[in-house]
């Protein structure tokens, strides 16, 4: 891989890090989306795989990946039938 997309990519995901009380943080969506994966069940097989590694290595997976949803703006139903 050439050095200038290298540097690119670095550039795109360190800029997509959230930071919260300190600790930095990224998103899975954002990730799938920075590596091209246009569906989320593909992509969480490579978490998966990440997990698995984390493991392996001796790390506690829960110091590494946390479980978040974010909430969605939902339209209500009287809305929905106006539009």
């Amino acid at each position: 891989m050439k050095k200038e997309i290298i540097i690119r990519l670095n550039k795109t995901f360190e800029e997509s890090a959230y930071i919260q009380n300190g600790v930095e943080y990224w998103m899975a969506r954002d990730i799938q989306r920075l590596l091209d994966y246009t569906e989320w069940r593909n992509f969480l097989l490579v978490v998966d795989k990440a997990k698995i590694a984390c493991m392996k290595s001796g790390q506690a997976i829960a110091d590494h990946f946390v479980g978040v949803n974010k909430m969605v703006q939902l339209a209500n139903s009287r809305d929905a039938m106006l539009n």
